[in-house]
């Protein structure tokens, strides 16, 4: 584990080129987190940049939506799949292949009942001003959201873990919010306990017509109880057979255990956001709340076959800690990544082409007889939220030659969010990336920018640039 004052991140080993030839399968599960980015964001803010191990690229490059089709009900599937190839901004030999998946979102009044349990931190350690009066301030926005068909309970654990709401119907607005108001940080970390006593909770209340989840909020400081990694994996493991999933909302700064909440979230069919301010608590719980809490797909994983007459080696952008064997494709005990109702997943390979040109291919007399170049084939596997049993979809890949400035808005903003990755890394692959470039891509490829969030990066963009 990599320290940083006191966080720890888990360390980070890049990837590196593959021969096609030799290993032409590239494998990984399906990640949505976007904790990395609000984390960079929050050092940023603070004057400093962040630890190389706090920088996961896949997270920065998932933060943002990207203007993927939505899934047509006549393919049967909760995704659509793209894929775009231009030139590779920071490396004049390479490629970039961009693939972008598209979870089908729920219509407005769709959302299912919930049964939520709130599993608060109150520790000692969560005293401070951006901990628990920020988290209280969230849960209630999420808490505004709900309605008489929804439940809430709230367990908390210090030295000890301890029931402050029953389960209440959503219509209770005063009750819960009352609550939350009550909830007082003082103690040591028993997480271990807390854990097993909330998902006992929602287990005990199980409805398979409605969301089951535990929203778990903490700065990962377990320090008594349940403390180690393996002892926290087990138990997670074992509690997510339920059909209860897990959301993971880090907080605060000085002892963020950035890896331990990754390892919870990835273990417990969940995700992970790191709340650094009321806004971004607002974009995951209630903007994004369909995503954050109804899992449409479950173990999603990915890989593309490369055909190595077209590619001489690849690269992975980021995904290190997703990465699967290619035989765990096929795998249906091999645990993967979730994705929640309206989620888009994004994955960036740096390409360099074998020695056929890898460009549209002539089959005819006529114009119309060009095809992009067949550089390889891209697998989709997912299983329903509640099936043992997985789909496959696959997609063709292809190369048109289109320079980079023909290239859509979505692949532009992508390729800048990972030059500001590498750059923020150091990266040995980071080759010709500056932070120029990288703001010069961003700012032609903002796109709808719903929200700001694009011209927002931009502004970090700067910041880190002063700070280099």
């Amino acid at each position: 584990m990599a320290e940083a004052d006191g966080e720890g991140y888990a360390k980070i080993d890049e990837n590196e080129f593959f021969d096609a030839a030799q290993v032409p399968q590239s494998t990984f599960a399906a990640d949505v987190d976007t904790a990395s980015y609000s984390n960079v964001r929050r050092f940023l803010r603070d004057g400093t940049l962040p630890p190389a191990d706090a920088v996961r690229v896949e997270e920065l490059i998932n933060y943002f939506s990207y203007d993927y089709p939505a899934p047509k009900p006549e393919a049967g599937a909760p995704f659509s799949v793209l894929s775009e190839v231009s030139d590779c901004p920071w490396n004049s030999e390479a490629r970039l292949l961009h693939i972008g998946i598209q979870g089908q979102a729920l219509a407005a009044g769709q959302l299912p009942p919930r049964n939520l349990v709130f599993l608060l931190d109150v520790s000692g350690s969560m005293e401070s001003p951006d901990k628990l009066p920020l988290l209280r301030r969230a849960m209630k926005l999420l808490v505004s959201t709900l309605g008489h068909q929804d439940h809430v309970s709230i367990v908390v654990y210090a030295g000890a873990s301890g029931m402050v709401l029953e389960p209440t119907t959503g219509d209770q607005q005063q009750a819960i919010m009352a609550a939350l108001d009550r909830l007082q940080a003082g103690g040591s970390t028993n997480g271990g306990a807390g854990i097993e006593r909330a998902y006992a909770l929602a287990r005990e209340h199980f409805d398979p017509q409605a969301i089951n989840r535990v929203i778990l909020a903490t700065d990962g400081d377990f320090n008594v109880g349940e403390v180690s990694r393996d002892g926290l994996e087990q138990l997670i493991t074992r509690e997510r057979e339920s059909g209860v999933f897990l959301s993971v909302l880090g907080l605060g700064t000085g002892n963020l255990q950035d890896e331990t909440m990754e390892l919870l979230a990835d273990k417990g069919n969940g995700n992970y956001a790191y709340i650094d301010s009321i806004a971004e608590a607002r974009k995951v719980l209630i903007e994004e709340g369909g995503a954050t809490l109804v899992t449409i797909a479950k173990d999603v994983k990915i890989q593309v076959e490369f055909d190595p007459a077209w590619v001489e080696s690849y690269r992975l952008i980021g995904y290190e800690n997703r990465l699967l064997d290619a035989q765990d494709f096929d795998d249906d005990r091999k645990d993967a990544g979730e994705i929640g109702a309206g989620h888009s997943v994004t994955a960036l390979y740096e390409l360099i082409p074998g020695k056929q040109p890898p460009f549209d291919v002539q089959t005819g007399p006529d114009e119309g007889d060009r095809v992009p170049a067949p550089l390889g084939e891209l697998r989709l596997r997912y299983k329903a939220p509640d099936g043992e049993q997985s789909q496959l979809l696959t997609k063709a890949i292809g190369d048109r030659g289109r320079a980079l400035e023909d290239s859509s808005d979505d692949f532009r903003f992508a390729a800048a969010v990972a030059e500001f990755g590498l750059l923020l890394r150091k990266s040995e692959h980071a080759g010709s990336a500056s932070w120029l470039a990288a703001i010069a891509l961003a700012e032609g490829a903002l796109g709808l920018d719903r929200g700001g969030h694009r011209r927002e990066l931009i502004e970090l963009m700067r910041v880190a640039d002063g700070l280099d």
